[in-house]
């Protein structure tokens, strides 16, 4: 497995991250930061990512690339598990379309997946995961949020760097659609299904498809495959 390189301080993993990966890294390659001043979400949000969480990006360059919508979710699924075999005394971790850790009702983690592409081929995918362990929660996007530490007085963000990117490493070198074990284990995690949601489409949750898009049932019937997006629910 490629080495994890540790850094104090980084504007963005995920920029370091795609920088090794153009540097010619291979599979695996990842950075994690003590504390990063840049962090990067979904749709360019950012934020200051204090120390004390696991901010890790890892290099993947999978040797399929189709439905990489899916990636994310398999992900969520590999570092669930993780997390609740390294903490035991942890409640069932719950998974959010599209890249949501919830526990207990709040936000314990994200993921963030970005493919770089020559054409139609792609190069690489660099996949970010923000894991908040016993980093300050003062910001008011972490109002929603909980810790690691908040579960479980063992937690400590340096130790689940390496398993982490390990996991995700092995977990992204096949890719490709998810497996009928996935969307099993997947459905026994589902936060959103049988939920009302308002964003990007109207209706009612019901799962996701293979591919990664969510299933929505829609008000007047139908039901809808969103692939991308941020799902909104009521409240």
């Amino acid at each position: 497995m490629p080495k994890l390189v540790r850094v104090p301080e980084v504007a963005s993993t995920m920029e370091a991250a795609h920088a090794l990966a153009q540097q010619g890294a291979a599979h695996g390659a990842a950075i994690v930061a003590e504390r990063q001043f840049a962090g990067r979400g979904t749709r360019g949000r950012q934020w200051s990512s204090d120390a004390g969480g696991l901010w890790l990006s890892v290099v993947a360059r999978p040797t399929r690339t189709d439905a990489l919508e899916a990636l994310s979710l398999r992900i969520g699924l590999v570092l669930t598990a993780l997390l609740e075999r390294t903490f035991p005394a942890l409640p069932v971790i719950s998974l959010k379309w599209p890249n949501d850790l919830i526990l207990g009702d709040r936000k314990l983690a994200g993921i963030l997946c970005e493919a770089r592409w020559a054409g139609s081929l792609c190069q690489w995918v660099v996949i970010g995961v923000g894991v908040n362990v016993t980093n300050r929660l003062d910001d008011p996007l972490t109002s929603g949020a909980t810790r690691l530490s908040d579960w479980v007085a063992e937690a400590d963000a340096a130790t689940l760097a390496a398993p982490c990117a390990t996991a995700i490493a092995t977990a992204a070198r096949a890719a490709g659609p998810l497996t009928s074990a996935e969307l099993n284990a997947f459905a026994a995690r589902d936060y959103l299904t049988g939920r009302r949601v308002t964003d990007p489409v109207a209706g009612t949750a019901d799962g996701i498809t293979a591919a990664g898009a969510l299933r929505v049932r829609t008000d007047s019937g139908p039901v809808r495959e969103i692939l991308g997006g941020v799902v909104t629910t009521p409240g």
